[in-house]
């Protein structure tokens, strides 16, 4: 299954909707993609929905963590929504669940951008 990266707009926050899988290739490369066109917009609030990615291998670990250095150094933050069992269970073995900040609710991650 190939990664469908789309987004959208809700008031200043640009949110991420992410299916699929996140993995070497084509999957990382779109969301690196994505991510970095939003910040050459100069968008600077973004929001990653991972609720429908069943899978991240190493390589889309890296890519999260270089969209949120990305977002970071052009003075944006970048937040994740939804994870998955998996998702979560990998953030927390690779101690990333400190680094991001977590929601599980679209309209409370929007606010927490304020």
């Amino acid at each position: 299954m190939s990664i469908q990266v789309t987004s959208r707009q809700v008031g200043d926050v640009s949110v991420v909707d992410v299916a699929g899988r996140i993995t070497l290739g084509e999957g990382a490369s779109a969301l690196r993609e994505t991510i970095r066109g939003l910040v050459a917009k100069g968008q600077k609030k973004i929001l990653l929905n991972l609720g429908e990615v069943s899978y991240i291998d190493s390589s889309g670990i890296g890519e999260l963590v270089s969209g949120f250095t990305t977002v970071a150094n052009n003075g944006g933050s970048l937040k994740l929504l939804n994870l998955t069992k998996r998702v979560q269970d990998l953030l927390q073995i690779t101690k990333l669940y400190t680094v991001f900040d977590i929601f599980d609710r679209e309209t409370t991650a929007v606010a927490s951008f304020s």
